[in-house]
């Protein structure tokens, strides 16, 4: 792929060779999180049932050059993508909503953008000229999504038919202003035949009588129309279906037909939002806008409409004790509970998440924080323990995998989750009491845990091992492994990384001496990637270094998450056995 720093320009291209690519828009108004992500998946989705091939890109109006370096407390997940790009998490909405493979260029940047013009003025490419916001930067981010739309994001040859761009932030933002201007431009660059603008915007609704406010749905389409976009489409959020009168009066003073007006209010699960845009004509209307002939009429969305149906009708319960850091917004381990909603919607159990803050743990068993959470991981039928930075936490974590070994809970651990195991079985059955990682204690006297020595210590952006690796499965005799099993092979696996540190291969011999399994490892041999207890130790005890959240998709669930909610079901049949067929009842469900 081309570098970042200096992408060709598609002007240089004969228009001839390339085939004429439709772009659709979304942008938000009035707030920050009404769901243009969701909103902009589930567009794609439908195109995707009407026989076009999507791609999507995400524009981050912030100087930050990408996510990796966010506190997840301010900005959620950092979202990883095959090729190690650290991205904003609606590019996960986009990958598993429409089961495509997007790139780190799939996610612009303000820091980006003018980090690419300031290199080019540098290198003298604008022949001294003096280098300014219009037109220098908005060519640059032009040239950029055009560039990159036409790149295959789902294994096919050639380009897709549909590039759908999602502008973060709201209408208005001083942040975003550069990328209005240059989408005002670029609308004209393309041709407005190719070109359909959708405004998110929120319809609040006020009183006893439940009236349906319209005045900041104008103002944000006003906003919209006063840099030159004017909107094709409005979706209309609302926690009630949007009247006709509330939609004819958006339709009058927005400048949009009532039938483009749209309602998309609250419902039970997400999926039924492509399920609400369909039935109000959205695959017609964009097909008109865009002069396109869809080669399926109206959409097939019955398989999707059978999974968001099937979720709505979930009653027996899975309880899953997630024991986490990052707990007081939960967008931080979004991919996580994606997974394990995927993993229940497989074995048909409706899910319930019962967060663990870690530093409860840690307080004196009498305090009421750390009663309340112990109470939590003795009831759950799974435990959890997600991926994190630093020492906060650390030891409520090992008490609650301690709880789960010593009491044959299913264990899940992930990347920090999978290191944190291992310090704790190497000091409660191994006997090295004074076990940790160097993240925590820099001169450990024994460190099981170290820093990778190819890492540089002083950068942190864009420095840790990232994306897709390959993890070969291990075997120990002729024993079969949980990974093998979930798996379905006995070869191995490529899944995304996100991490800084390792298990400290020096004490691997005498860990796997106490019966702790190292069941895979890289393409090396080097790196412990995968730990299990056998079975006749733990009916299901499985850790991974690695992220197999980033890969789950709805119809298609991540399968060590899928494996781990069978267990904690009592649905899993055992390694070398494969997965158990799906029905038996859990004790546990749901009291009306």
């Amino acid at each position: 792929m081309t570098s970042l720093s200096s992408p060709p320009s598609p002007r240089g291209r004969s228009s001839s060779m390339r085939k004429t690519m439709k772009y659709i828009v979304v942008t938000g108004g009035v707030v920050s999180g009404l769901g243009k992500g969701i909103t902009i998946s589930s567009v794609g989705v439908i195109l995707k049932r009407c026989g076009f091939r999507v791609t999507s890109i995400k524009i981050d109006p912030y100087l930050n050059t990408d996510a990796g370096t966010m506190s997840p407390f301010e900005h959620g997940e950092v979202y990883v993508l095959n090729d190690g790009g650290e991205v904003d998490l609606d590019l996960g909405n986009y990958e598993r909503f429409l089961g495509i493979q997007l790139t780190r260029d799939h996610n612009i940047t303000t820091g980006k953008a003018y980090h690419q013009v300031i290199q080019r003025e540098r290198r003298g490419d604008y022949l001294g000229k003096t280098v300014q916001v219009v037109p220098h930067v908005t060519n640059a981010i032009q040239d950029w999504i055009e560039r990159i739309a036409f790149e295959s994001v789902d294994g096919k040859v050639g380009p897709a038919d549909i590039c759908l761009i999602e502008v973060g932030g709201t209408v208005g933002d001083i942040e975003s202003m550069i990328f209005l201007e240059a989408l005002r431009q670029f609308q004209f660059r393309v041709g407005r035949e190719n070109c359909c603008f959708l405004h998110v915007s929120l319809v609040p609704v006020l009183g006893s009588v439940g009236e349906q406010k319209t005045k900041p749905t104008q103002h944000s389409v006003r906003e919209l129309r006063s840099v030159g976009i004017t909107p094709d489409v409005i979706v209309c959020r609302s926690s009630q279906k949007l009247k006709r009168a509330t939609q004819e009066k958006i339709s009058l003073f927005c400048h949009v037909p009532p039938s483009n007006v749209l309602s998309v209010h609250d419902v039970t699960n997400i999926y039924h939002v492509a399920m609400i845009l369909c039935d109000q004509g959205l695959p017609s209307i964009i097909a008109n806008k865009l002069q396109m002939n869809p080669p399926v009429m109206p959409p097939d969305m019955a398989s999707w409409a059978e999974m968001a149906n099937m979720v709505d009708n979930l009653t027996v319960e899975v309880h899953i004790a997630l024991v986490g850091k990052y707990t007081d917004l939960q967008d931080s381990y979004l991919s996580v509970l994606k997974a394990l909603k995927h993993g229940a919607f497989s074995c048909k159990r409706k899910l319930v998440i019962d967060w663990v803050e870690a530093s409860d743990l840690e307080v004196a068993e009498t305090n009421e924080d750390f009663i309340k959470a112990f109470e939590l991981i003795k009831n759950a039928d799974g435990i959890l323990v997600p991926g994190g930075f630093g020492d906060r936490g650390i030891k409520g974590k090992l008490k609650a995998i301690n709880y789960a070994r010593t009491n044959k809970v299913p264990y899940l651990g992930i990347c920090l989750g999978m290191q944190l195991a291992v310090v704790e079985f190497a000091r409660n059955v191994v006997g090295i009491e004074n076990a940790t990682s160097t993240e925590f204690d820099e001169k450990a006297e024994n460190p099981l845990i170290i820093f990778m020595p190819e890492i540089n210590p002083s950068h942190m952006g864009g420095t840790m091992r990232l994306g897709s690796r390959q993890t070969l499965f291990h075997r120990y005799g002729e024993e079969v492994s949980i990974a093998e099993t979930v798996y379905g092979n006995s070869t191995g696996v490529y899944e995304r990384h996100r991490h800084r540190y390792e298990v400290n291969p020096e004490y691997v011999p005498k860990l796997e001496d106490y019966g702790l399994r190292f069941t895979g490892v890289d393409d090396k041999g080097q790196r412990m990637e995968i730990i299990e207890l056998p079975e006749s130790v733990h009916p299901f005890f499985f850790a991974a270094q690695f992220h197999p959240e980033f890969k789950t998709r709805p119809q298609s669930p991540s399968p060590p998450f899928a494996a781990f909610i069978q267990a904690a079901a009592g649905l899993w049949a055992g390694a070398g056995k494969g997965f158990q067929k799906i029905g038996r009842e859990s004790p546990r469900t749901v009291v009306e």
